[in-house]
C-alpha cells in the first residue's frame, strides 16, 4: 500500500507540472501573439505607385520603348525594398512609364525576382522582411499612357484599373491605421479611385475614405495631383515640386559614383547589382523619389511625426498652403540633403545585409 501511495504521488506530480507547463506555454504564446499584433499595429501601411522602369532602362526617350524610361525609379525601388521590413507594403502599383507612357506591373515582378534572391540572407538581420510572394501578391497594374495628360483626361467612366480597384479595397478596410502613398510617377491610379469613391458613395463615406490618405506625391508627371488639390482641400496631399532634388548626390563623396559602385552595385548580390549608375540628371545616387518614403523611415526613428510634414525629416521639409491640408516645398532641397550621412550610412548597412551574415 506505502508503495502504490507513493507512485500515485509520483505521477500526480508528473501531471501537475506537465499541467502548469502546458498553461505557461499557451499564456507565452497568446503574449506572443497578441505582442506581434501590437507590433503590426504600429507600422506604417504603405503604397507605393510609380513609373517602374525595366532592368537595364535607358534614360531619356531615345531608347527603344521597351527600355526607355526615368532610371532613378529603378534606384528607389531597390532602396525601397531593403526598407520592407519597416512597414506593412499594401501595395506596389505600376502607373504609366515615363517617356515610354506604358504601365507593365512585370517589371516590379522582376526587381523581386531579384530581392527573392537575397531574401534568406536580409531576414537573417530580420525576420520581418516580407516574403518575395507576399510582394508579389500586392504588385497591381495600373493604366497605361496617363503620363503628361491632363487629369479630366485621366480619370473618370472606364478609367478603373486593377490598381485602383486594389487601392479603394486597401483604404476600405477596417484597419484603422492611414494609408500613406508615395507617388513616383502620375497620380491617375490614386486620383480614378477617390473619383470613383465621389461618384458612388455618400458625401460623408468619402471624407471618411479621404481621411485615410496621405499622398506624397513627387513632382508632376500629370494633371490627376491637381485635380485632388482642387477639388479636395481637406485631402493631405504633400506636394514635393523641387525638395526631392535635395536626393541627387553625384557631387558628393558619399552619393557619387564612385561610393555607389563601391558600396552599393558592386558585390553586393542581384538585388543591388540592378541599381542604375545614373538617374535623369546626375550620376550617382539621383533617387528622386526616395523622399516619399524616406519621411516614414525617419518618423520610425523618432525625428518626425509623419502627420505633420512641417516638421524636418530625411524626406524634407514642407510648409502648409493656405488653410488646405497641402504641404508645398518649404526650405528646399537642403531639408534632404542635410541628413544625407545619416540615410546613405543606413543604406550601406541594409546592402551589406544582401551579402553579410548575421551578426
Amino acid at each position: 500500500m506505502l508503495r502504490e501511495m507513493e507512485n500515485f504521488r509520483f505521477y500526480f506530480t508528473v501531471i501537475i507540472v506537465l499541467l502548469f507547463s502546458a498553461i505557461a506555454f499557451a499564456q507565452g504564446i497568446n503574449i506572443e501573439s497578441k505582442e506581434s499584433e501590437n507590433h503590426s499595429m504600429n507600422r506604417l501601411r504603405v503604397i507605393m505607385t510609380s513609373d517602374f522602369p525595366p532592368i537595364g532602362v535607358v534614360k531619356g526617350g531615345n531608347a527603344p520603348n521597351d527600355q526607355k524610361s526615368d532610371p532613378d525609379d529603378m534606384q528607389s525601388i531597390v532602396r525601397f525594398l531593403l526598407y520592407t521590413n519597416e512597414f506593412d507594403v499594401e501595395a506596389l502599383i505600376a502607373s504609366s512609364g515615363t517617356f515610354a507612357n506604358i504601365a507593365k506591373k512585370q517589371h516590379i515582378l522582376d526587381v523581386i525576382d531579384r530581392y527573392e534572391k537575397v531574401y534568406e540572407n536580409l531576414k537573417k538581420h530580420d525576420p520581418l522582411y516580407p516574403t518575395p510572394d507576399y510582394l508579389r501578391s500586392v504588385t497591381f497594374q495600373g493604366r497605361s499612357g496617363t503620363w503628361g495628360k491632363k487629369g479630366t483626361v485621366n480619370i473618370g467612366e472606364g478609367k478603373d484599373s486593377e490598381a485602383s480597384e486594389a487601392f479603394i479595397s486597401i483604404v476600405d478596410k477596417s484597419d484603422p491605421r492611414p494609408v500613406y502613398i508615395g507617388v513616383w510617377g502620375d497620380c491617375s491610379v490614386v486620383a480614378q479611385a477617390v473619383w470613383k469613391v465621389q461618384n458612388t458613395r455618400s458625401t460623408a463615406d468619402l471624407e471618411t475614405f479621404l481621411s485615410k490618405l496621405r499622398i506624397h506625391q513627387i513632382a508632376t508627371q500629370d494633371g490627376t495631383i491637381g485635380w485632388l488639390r482642387d477639388n479636395f482641400p481637406k485631402l493631405f496631399i504633400i506636394h514635393s515640386k523641387k525638395t526631392y532634388q535635395g536626393m541627387f548626390g553625384g557631387r558628393d563623396p558619399i552619393s557619387n559614383l564612385a561610393w555607389v559602385n563601391k558600396n552599393i552595385r558592386n558585390n553586393h548580390g542581384p538585388l543591388c547589382d540592378v541599381y542604375p549608375h545614373e538617374g535623369m540628371g546626375c550620376t550617382g545616387v539621383c533617387e528622386g523619389d526616395s523622399p516619399s518614403f524616406l519621411w516614414l523611415v525617419s518618423a520610425n526613428r523618432g525625428l518626425n511625426d509623419p502627420d505633420d510634414p512641417t516638421q524636418e525629416s530625411w524626406g524634407g521639409q514642407f510648409m502648409r498652403d493656405g488653410n488646405t491640408n497641402h504641404y508645398v516645398d518649404g526650405p528646399g532641397p537642403s531639408s534632404i540633403s542635410k541628413w544625407r550621412s545619416e540615410y546613405q550610412a543606413e543604406f550601406q548597412e541594409r546592402a551589406d545585409w544582401c551579402i553579410r551574415s548575421h551578426p
